[in-house]
């Protein structure tokens, strides 16, 4: 049985859709796999491997959801929220211990500042005109570190760092393994009985 995200991701069908957005061409399974290799290549290039905390501050639309698929094999993952003040964004990278940050090109939101601020690589997310939706590239505003060889992580490993909301105390740090995600995963398609030739609509 997969222990991770990227051993999930292979054992589906290449020819199926993975991602599809409105006006966009769908990204395949196949091709999912091929961008989890490359994210992972351009995360090691930036000096960023699987012991490190990435946190992506994207807006809705698939390189959202793509990104966190494809960089959380690589990388333990946070995603936040783009419409953060630059107070919070201060709170959540300096908790998170992040090693980079991945915005939109183009984009200034004010995790920018404060990651520059803090000495966090900035890498930015640039979609290519016409490609399938969730493919995507990152180009280092700043490395992380030195260049390494490419690593993934394993099912031990985390994939996701989330913060409980903090409305009665100091928001507290919940890290998610990658059997953690699967096993939600798992019990989510056997509730709703989803099969592989299902699409789910994806609201955040």
């Amino acid at each position: 049985m997969e222990g991770t995200i990227a051993e999930l991701v292979a054992r589906a069908d290449p020819q199926a859709v993975a991602f599809t957005a409105p006006e966009r061409a769908p990204l395949t399974y196949a091709g999912l796999r091929a961008q989890i290799a490359r994210t992972a290549e351009m995360l090691a290039r930036a000096g960023v491997g699987p012991a490190d905390r990435v946190a992506i501050v994207l807006p809705n639309g698939p390189e959202a959801a793509s990104a966190f698929v494809s960089i959380a094999p690589a990388a333990a993952t946070a995603p936040l929220n783009p419409a953060y003040r630059e107070e919070e964004f201060d709170f959540y990278l300096a908790d998170l211990e992040a090693r980079a940050l991945v915005v939109r090109e183009g984009d200034d939101p004010p995790a920018v500042a404060v990651a520059r601020r803090r000495g966090i690589a900035v890498l930015r997310l640039r979609v290519e005109p016409g490609a399938p939706a969730g493919t995507f590239t990152l180009e280092p505003e700043s490395a992380a570190g030195p260049a390494r060889t490419p690593a993934f992580a394993a099912g031990e490993d985390v994939a996701l760092l989330l913060h409980t909301s903090g409305t009665t105390s100091r928001p507290k740090l919940v890290p998610l393994l990658h059997r953690n995600l699967l096993a939600s995963a798992r019990h989510i398609a056997d509730t709703l009985r989803l099969s592989p030739a299902d699409r789910c609509l994806q609201i955040m």
